[in-house]
């Protein structure tokens, strides 16, 4: 790194939060980024920002002189956030707008830029509001290290209205969440409505960034609100994204279909890190629901209710992420109720695997699913999502201890 990058006070250096996403968000060394310290000489400030509430307890970077902005920033989906959380964010929201941020002495994090730099070549926000052909203002969360998590940039106009978010895939597995979740937007994009297809957020543009994956997606509806962690799975909203807003297609067997293929092989491929115990829960899977006959479709791949909002009384779905096709229709429903057991209740994964039985066989019917159907999209989806954490863990995001080993452990002993 060059010296700009190590100027004194240059908090990339931190192994906190502060530190994980400065180094994402500037990422180039030609950027002298300082903390309660002047820049460089030979270097213009061209943006600073405010480090809420202090350097080691690090939770936003707002932007100073920028009352609205910054406003908007701790303001924007409040509705979709816990009660508590949305009542401390109102109140900091308001006092932002009068202008608290640039009065109150927080820690300040200036950026500067060499005489003559183009902002555009070096920094993502200024890249972001050429693609977009309109100035941005950028502010972002910042969260502990996470080798799963994407840095994200809010991106505001002058008068602090939401122009979109910028997503940061900085790591393998990362990177390959902001390509899948553009990929699934492209594909999505003008299905809203179509015959019970939920609405989405738009790709903006995506582009290489240094190094990094960036997608840029339009702001959600100001006026969505959140859905109750005990909402009713909209089954009709499950099937068309199956579907992708065309009719159901012909069930066909597991033995032989695409998905069961690539099961194996990525299961083959974690034998380096698991043993033969991925293969054994694969062929497994193959020897009980072989000769079942299941319609495979798309999936949105993390449908929970924190993903989930209505705006005009209409369903609105976000973080595509995870999304793919072939299948077994069903997965979303099967993911649902294993993440509200896991992660909303804090169940382990044998529970969270005994919500997903319940899940389908109350409402499994009417996904056409069967009771063998129902018994196939059950272990098929616990696999699936045993391998989703090896593939993350793979392409360096770390082990999700809730998941492994102990959901390897739950699909051994399912029908031992």
């Amino acid at each position: 790194m060059t010296a700009s990058a190590t100027t004194t006070g240059d908090p990339r250096s931190r192994d906190d939060g502060l530190g994980w996403v400065t180094r994402a968000v500037f990422s180039d060394p030609r950027v002298a980024v300082t903390v309660d310290a002047e820049p460089p000489a030979g270097h213009t400030v061209v943006a600073r920002y405010a480090v809420v509430p202090s350097v080691a307890r690090a939770r936003f970077l707002l932007p100073l002189g920028r009352p609205r902005v910054a406003a908007a920033a701790l303001l924007s989906y409040n509705a979709l956030r816990p009660a508590k959380l949305r009542a401390a964010r109102a109140v900091l929201g308001v006092a932002a707008r009068a202008g608290a941020v640039d009065r109150v002495p927080f820690p300040v994090l200036t950026v500067a830029l060499p005489v003559g730099l183009d902002p555009a070549e070096v920094l993502l926000a200024a890249r972001v509001g050429a693609e977009l052909g309109t100035p941005v203002h950028a502010a972002c969360g910042v969260r502990p290290p996470d080798p799963n998590h994407k840095p994200t940039l809010q991106l505001f106009d002058d008068r602090g209205e939401p122009r979109g978010y910028a997503k940061i895939g900085w790591n393998d597995a990362t990177r390959a969440l902001v390509t899948a979740e553009a990929a699934a937007l492209r594909e999505v994009a003008g299905l809203a409505g179509t015959a019970g297809h939920p609405g989405t957020t738009r790709l903006l543009t995506e582009f290489a960034w240094a190094g990094q994956a960036v997608a840029v997606v339009e702001p959600l509806p100001a006026r969505i609100r959140g859905l109750s962690i005990d909402a009713p799975p909209d089954l009709a909203a499950l099937l068309a994204v199956a579907r992708r807003g065309r009719p159901p297609t012909p069930a066909r067997p597991l033995a032989g279909s695409p998905f069961l293929a690539r099961l194996t092989e990525q299961a083959r491929r974690a034998a380096d890190t698991v043993g033969e115990r991925a293969s054994t829960a694969v062929a497994d899977l193959a020897r009980r629901h072989g000769d079942v006959a299941v319609e495979f479709g798309h999936w949105h791949g993390d449908w929970v209710p924190w993903n989930l909002g209505r705006h005009e009384g209409e369903l609105v779905a976000w973080d595509w992420e995870h999304s793919g096709p072939e299948v077994p229709v069903g997965f979303d429903l099967a993911h649902d109720a294993f993440q509200r057991a896991l992660v909303a209740r804090g169940e382990p994964a044998a529970a969270a695997a005994r919500q997903v039985d319940t899940w389908l066989d109350r409402h499994g019917e009417a996904l056409g699913l069967d009771r063998a159907g129902r018994r196939l999209v059950a272990d098929a989806y616990l696999v699936e999502m045993w391998l989703r954490t090896w593939r993350l863990a793979d392409a360096g995001a770390g082990w999700n201890r809730a998941l492994h080993p102990a959901l390897l452990d739950t699909i051994s002993n399912r029908h031992s």
